[in-house]
């Protein structure tokens, strides 16, 4: 048996310890693993690593490791630009499309509402979220840890919170989304494209007097359900706009009612 030490950075001890301390990590080990497979044993997804040091020097999730070896894992930085020096940090599209576990549906409309592709089925099971991750490009969102450990998945992510709004809040900082917010957008029931609908083509299927107060319409081109201005609107865009994004207060349009 040789054992490794390990020192687990910044807020992956939340996600590992019930208490957020930096602490050591002695394991013990009879064989030779990669750098992946001891960081994953301890319960870190891979995609939450932006970078590791293994006896001081960056190495790629493919270093082997024999026993005696002193590694640092860090997380994803915000605020600190390490492309150019890590060698795990995963190079998300610049314009994410998210896929959502069977527990994150709340959050599957808020990117909706924020104009966000996010894909969701309440009865997806894991086989399904990781075939479809992996064929589509799309970002996995879940707090199953071993699901995004999966080798097929390209962009794994843990979402640390249990609310949804700050689960939204959460994801527009860490994906870097508040300039590509496009309210309204998307269809927030099933995250077709809404598209403007003339009034008159629609009449006979508009609730009774909502024609009266309504002229700007928007039609899900999947499935065709109807959107206007209502009751709920405003309460939608103060949601938006405490995300801090100050550029889409004009044309609001809709909330379907």
């Amino acid at each position: 048996m040789y054992e490794v030490n390990l020192r687990i950075y910044g807020d992956l001890n939340k996600i590992i310890w019930k208490k957020h301390v930096e602490k050591d990590v002695s394991l013990q080990i009879n064989s030779t693993h990669s750098v992946k497979d001891l960081v994953e044993s301890l319960g870190i997804p891979h995609g939450e690593v932006g970078l590791i040091l293994v006896d001081g020097e960056v190495e790629d999730f493919t270093r082997k490791i024999y026993g005696g070896e002193r590694i640092s894992v860090y997380p994803v930085f915000r605020s600190i630009d390490i492309g150019s020096t890590s060698r795990t940090l995963l190079e998300y599209p610049e314009m994410p499309k998210f896929i959502l576990d069977v527990h994150l549906g709340k959050l599957a409309s808020y990117l909706r509402m924020l104009g966000f592709d996010a894909k969701y089925e309440v009865y997806g099971e894991d086989s399904w979220l990781a075939s479809v991750s992996e064929a589509e490009d799309r970002v996995l969102l879940s707090f199953d840890r071993e699901l995004l450990m999966r080798k097929n998945i390209p962009y794994p992510y843990l979402v640390r919170s249990r609310n949804p709004l700050e689960q939204l809040r959460e994801l527009v900082e860490r994906f870097e989304l508040i300039d590509k917010i496009e309210p309204f957008s998307r269809c927030m029931v099933c995250n077709g494209t809404l598209e403007p609908v003339e009034k008159e083509e629609i009449l006979g299927m508009l609730p009774k007097g909502v024609a009266k107060i309504n002229d700007v319409f928007k039609q899900c081109d999947s499935c065709g359900k109807l959107y206007w201005s209502g009751t709920h609107t405003e309460g939608m865009y103060k949601i938006i706009d405490s995300l801090g994004n100050t550029a889409v207060k004009d044309g609001r349009c809709m909330e379907n009612e």
